[in-house]
């Protein structure tokens, strides 16, 4: 250990002295301070702004006059999706997927407020955020820092000189890759002090973000080694930088890029035009219920005459128009959850076949990860949409209750032209304070945590195989 050390010592004596690395490394952490401060920043102002405008929401609903209940169903309400703590980290697909619901009747309408659209790939690329840099950055240092460190003294003859006082391949190889480890550390200590703020801030999430943490370890581990074994086998400085930029181009950049787009390709999603058109004509097939000829709701109105044994809709214990709309609510519902669950099946099959691209490009693995662990992958956007259709259809279906049984029949049908009956078909507005506001807390640190499984797995796999070719080379003896 004591060689080890010793040569991890000299090693990064080296890296200081080199000005051009130091002022790298530097630079490099600030710019990864600034991206935890400005992304912490930014992830607390739009949770409050979200948390605040959905208070706004429900308020705004709890607090209108007496109205008739089907007035109700159209004024609807918004659904916003909450950020989490340790969203700061990595906003995952939130910029692409939107955050603004709005929840009416008869209507399963699409997320808004997002500053790009839905992403097929769910990967993105640019922004500024402690996991890019983490993800993007820091191999980049890694490799420039770190490409001569074992071919550059092969060259100079110094190895030579470390092997006749008597240390081992392995002993060497290890103190290289221990001081380009500690540059790694040094730069991601700005990010992983970020993801402990957050666990402080909110102790929940205190497991998520260890394993993130050690997701991002993982993740710079990868880079030691490779770079390590890149210097340790290639024949001149030169061949060994190139190599490590068209690595790092290609893991980092290019196979991502390319995956996102294989996977748009053999799972596209349908736009939101063509789904408009697809879901109109299914919903002119399902039956019009104020068609009398209809015949699904000609049977639905004969079933209730039978069952209640009476003759006129007139004579039901209750409003037939608002068990009418009850029935249409319930049918178009399940048009817009089978619709549904084709978009989402489609986006899990592009996350599936992005998962496996994960095995060519670690890179992946552990953007999937870090947003996984975020909360802010696609499996806690669908979380968000299934929960927004639950309380829509949950709503809707509890106002139609109160036109059923609340409003007068006779007042109902005569509303529209008798200001009496208008009057009277209106109910106490308590009742729209009496709904249950939407909220969504997302999935739990436990869900959160196995998604991260498969990501922690591919970057696992790639530090085992890097790890067992250094040993071979120090087992074989250094050239």
């Amino acid at each position: 250990m004591r060689r080890i050390g010793r040569i991890a010592a000299g090693q990064l004596r080296l890296f200081v002295r080199s000005r051009l690395a130091l002022v790298a490394l530097l630079l490099l952490a600030m710019l990864s301070a600034i991206a935890a401060l400005t992304g912490a920043a930014q992830a607390e102002r739009m949770a409050a702004e979200r948390a605040q405008a959905q208070a706004a929401a429900n308020t705004s609903f709890a607090n209108q006059p007496d109205r008739h209940p089907h007035r109700m169903v159209h004024y609807g309400t918004y659904a916003l999706r909450p950020l989490g703590g340790l969203a700061a980290f990595d906003p995952g697909v939130d910029a692409f997927a939107g955050s603004l619901l709005y929840l009416e009747g008869h209507r399963q309408n699409a997320t808004t407020l997002g500053t790009a659209r839905e992403s097929s790939g769910l990967i993105r690329f640019g922004q500024l955020t402690p996991a890019f840099v983490l993800r993007v950055l820091v191999p980049l240092l890694l490799v420039f820092a770190g490409f001569a460190m074992i071919v550059g003294e092969r060259q100079g003859g110094l190895i030579t000189l470390h092997l006749g006082h008597g240390v081992r391949p392995h002993e060497y190889l290890a103190g290289k890759a221990l001081a380009l480890g500690a540059v790694a550390g040094v730069a991601a200590l700005p990010a992983l002090a970020a993801l402990g703020w957050a666990a402080a801030h909110t102790p929940a999430d205190a497991g998520v973000a260890g394993v993130m943490a050690l997701a991002v370890l993982l993740w710079l581990l990868l880079w030691v080694l490779g770079v390590t074994l890149a210097s340790a086998r290639a024949a001149t400085a030169q061949s060994a930088l190139l190599g490590l930029v068209l690595v790092w181009a290609l893991l980092v950049v290019l196979v991502p890029r390319a995956a996102a787009g294989v996977a748009a390709i053999a799972h596209p999603l349908p736009t939101k035009a063509e789904t408009d058109l697809i879901i109109h004509a299914e919903l002119r097939a399902l039956g019009d219920s104020h068609n009398p000829d209809d015949p699904h709701f000609a049977a639905f109105k004969a079933g209730l005459l039978r069952r209640y044994q009476v003759n006129r809709v007139e004579d039901l214990p209750f409003n037939y128009r608002g068990a009418l709309s009850a029935e249409g609510e319930r049918l178009t519902s399940q048009l817009f959850a089978r619709h549904a669950a084709e978009a989402a099946a489609r986006q899990r099959a592009q996350h599936r076949l992005l998962a496996l691209a994960g095995l060519v490009s670690p890179a992946i693995g552990f953007a999937q990860a870090s947003m996984a662990g975020a909360g802010t992958d696609l499996a806690s956007h669908l979380a968000f949409l299934d929960a927004a259709e639950a309380h829509r259809y949950r709503l809707v279906q509890s106002l139609n209750g109160l036109h059923t049984f609340q409003v007068r029949a006779a007042d109902d049908a005569t509303r529209s032209r008798d200001p009496i009956a208008e009057r009277q078909s209106r109910i106490s507005a308590h009742f729209w304070a009496d709904q249950q506001p939407f909220h969504f807390a997302g999935p739990a640190p436990a869900a959160r945590i196995a998604g991260m499984l498969p990501g922690l797995g591919v970057m696992l796999a790639w530090a085992l195989v890097l790890g067992w070719l250094l040993a071979r080379i120090a087992r074989r003896g250094l050239p």
